[in-house]
């Protein structure tokens, strides 16, 4: 009998780890007072995010800008590897557990996040996952980073979602597993922005609620 083809699908952000990661990363990068300084600076579009009046994309897309133009890609990814220990440590051990047994089972795992790659990417090879299906910033081509995210770009005539996000995460997963007719699909998300991906699963779990 041919063995039962699995892939497993994780949410990193509450989900792999205990908390969100953004904000760790820019407080890692800036310092605490630097980032406070940037969220009230962009307050109106997160309050308008949390409204449901603006897209997550967009919100989100404001506040990375608000650090991170200008930077050069060298640097920006030199951040992300110097970081992953301290991704790791916010790392959830029973989310972990559960990855870690669908390894053992030989099954294919794969994060898909609107995380950053760059950040999310190391603490990902930390774990053995190979496949991470993340949100990417777009590079100038003298490789300084333009404060968008290249997703943006590609993904606006899906109508939402355009980071990793929402709907758009099922749309980047079968990007890389087309044929979905051909694997089992569980799940594992914690929030509204897994929402679309838990529906779309044959087994969902939803994180915070085992």
């Amino acid at each position: 009998m041919m063995a039962e083809t699995v892939v497993a699908a994780f949410d990193f952000d509450g989900t792999l780890t205990t908390a969100d990661t953004l904000t760790a990363f820019v407080r890692f990068t800036h310092g605490r007072l630097r980032f406070l300084l940037g969220v009230l600076r962009n307050a109106p579009w997160l309050m308008l995010m949390k409204l449901g009046l603006c897209p997550n994309w967009k919100a989100k897309e404001k506040l990375f800008a608000c650090f991170y133009r200008g930077v050069s890609h060298e640097q920006f990814a030199l951040w992300g590897s110097t970081f992953a220990p301290v991704a790791a440590s916010m790392l959830n051990t029973h989310t972990v557990a559960l990855l870690r047994q669908h390894q053992a089972d030989g099954h294919t795992a794969c994060v898909v996040t609107a995380s950053i790659d760059e950040w999310v990417r190391p603490v990902c090879e930390r774990l053995g996952v190979g496949i991470v299906i993340a949100t990417r910033v777009e590079v100038s081509p003298d490789g300084i980073l333009t404060g968008r995210f290249l997703s943006v770009r590609h993904a606006a005539s899906h109508g939402e979602s355009v980071n990793c996000y929402g709907p758009e995460k099922v749309a980047r997963l079968l990007e890389a597993f087309p044929n979905r007719a051909a694997y089992t699909l569980y799940a594992y998300g914690d929030s509204r922005g897994d929402d679309a991906l838990l529906a779309f699963a044959d087994v969902p779990t939803r994180i915070g609620q085992l």
